[in-house]
């Protein structure tokens, strides 16, 4: 007999993201769903109990389950993001909870990474607002594959099609003007529990999956081996033992694709170009590796190469730059300007870099472009222009969520001031010269 362990191992894995404006229900949402899927202990709905009549309601409140922070709890929103992991018979899941409010949008680049899915929620009585155009547009930006749109509340109005049909238009239009590939929207109750898990009875104009259906249904596609291989290096091993004098190894996760025993590498960024004499996994040797495996590599010739290099296939290695143009989201609150001094983390290499143009911030409710800010403030979306003292090795994002991603840290104190998404975004992009310069570059002009 297969046990659950088993059946557990054997199903997919789907990461997925919540977003939505404030008192939209999305907390609510979150725990109805663990809640129905029975993926929630005895003691902690006790606690969730507990805590609701302490603050003087008749039945628990759901969005306790997520809202764990004591702030999130006294002001009724979700400031952080929330992971939480559950499981059916037919598919694993981790959920990010991310917040709903102008102020914490940031937080949802966090959540929305690395996520498959996203859900942005509506609520029914004021349809598509701004924030719901802000968080399809960075679900956009991240490159999430699926969205759905989960219009709530349909309670307070009394279930009407008509509601739900003209959101779903207006939501579904501006999503596919931002490239997103599919969006699926579904009419629910997260407080009535209608659609969440279970059909609802009060909508039976309504003839698709609920959100645990198309959550457990949907197509998920993360074969990261089907990519170029990339092999960004975290560490040199050298034991320079009795048993191992000569021992020199590469050691790292593979973001991507599949590295071979006697595979033609190039080292990036200095170019050079060595075999893979072997490859060492979990103490043994092996033939082949792939993503997102952590190995250890062999090459066959003694080359200076360090933590932040790259090794990738010399069929298929990528172009290196000193110029980075990306669209960012800036989730500082300090904010982001032309000429400004930066440190640029790539995969394992950080490198100076200088802000060298702005050329545009986005505009949300017309996907409008702003050309020349001169400045990016907290939660602006827009585009960037870097150079960076190094040479980087930089995929697209388009072709690599995992390579073609950076952040820009303020190299006083650490701070992540703005996360990137090299290329080209959903948006035109500026061409030509704005004429901006960096000013007081003395020093960082590289």
């Amino acid at each position: 007999m297969t046990t659950t362990t088993e059946q557990l191992s054997a199903t997919t894995l789907l990461r997925f993201a919540t977003a939505g404006s404030v008192d939209d229900g999305k907390s609510t949402l979150v725990g109805r769903l663990l809640h129905d899927s029975k993926s929630v202990l005895t003691d902690q709905l006790e606690a969730v109990a507990l805590a609701s009549t302490n603050r003087g309601q008749e039945a628990p409140d759901l969005a306790l389950l997520t809202d764990g922070l004591r702030a999130e709890r006294e002001q009724g929103i979700t400031i952080d993001v929330a992971y939480r992991y559950f499981a059916t018979t037919r598919r694993r899941f981790i959920l990010a909870d991310t917040p709903g409010h102008v102020q914490y949008t940031r937080n949802m680049v966090t959540g929305a990474s690395t996520a498959e899915l996203a859900v942005v929620l509506v609520d029914a009585r004021n349809g598509v607002v701004e924030q719901t155009r802000r968080h399809a547009a960075v679900a956009a930006l991240l490159r999430v594959p699926h969205v759905v749109l989960a219009v709530n509340k349909m309670d307070l109005v009394d279930y009407a099609e008509p509601v739900f049909a003209a959101i779903a238009e207006e939501f579904t239009a501006y999503a596919a003007s931002l490239g997103v590939p599919e969006i699926t929207a579904i009419p629910i109750s997260a407080l009535a529990g209608d659609n969440v898990v279970e059909p609802s009875a009060h909508m039976d104009w309504y003839g698709g999956p609920t959100v645990l259906e198309h959550l457990e249904t949907v197509p998920v596609s993360h074969d990261l081996t089907a990519c170029p291989a990339r092999f960004p290096i975290q560490y040199v091993i050298r034991p320079q033992t009795s048993e191992n004098p000569d021992y020199r190894g590469y050691a790292g996760q593979i973001a991507s694709g599949v590295l071979r025993v006697g595979e033609a590498v190039t080292v990036l960024p200095s170019g050079r170009t060595s075999t893979i004499a072997g490859i060492d996994a979990l103490g043994e040797s092996v033939d082949i590796a792939w993503a997102p495996q952590s190995v250890t590599l062999r090459l066959t010739d003694d080359l200076d190469i360090s933590r932040g290099d790259l090794i990738a296939p010399s069929a298929d290695a990528p172009r290196t730059t000193q110029d980075v143009e990306a669209t960012v989201c800036h989730v500082a609150d300090q904010p982001l300007t032309v000429g400004q001094r930066v440190l640029l983390k790539h995969t394992t290499r950080t490198v100076k870099a200088i802000v060298k143009d702005i050329p545009s911030r986005l505009t949300l409710d017309d996907l409008s472009q702003h050309p020349a800010p001169g400045q990016l403030v907290a939660n602006d979306i827009g585009r960037v222009v870097v150079r960076t003292a190094e040479p980087l090795a930089l995929d697209a994002y388009a072709a690599s969520r995992r390579t073609g991603s950076f952040l820009l840290i303020d190299p006083a104190d650490g701070t992540t001031l703005t996360a990137g998404m090299a290329g080209a975004s959903f948006a035109a992009v500026t061409d030509g010269d704005t004429g901006s310069t960096a000013a007081d570059d003395a020093g960082w002009d590289f």
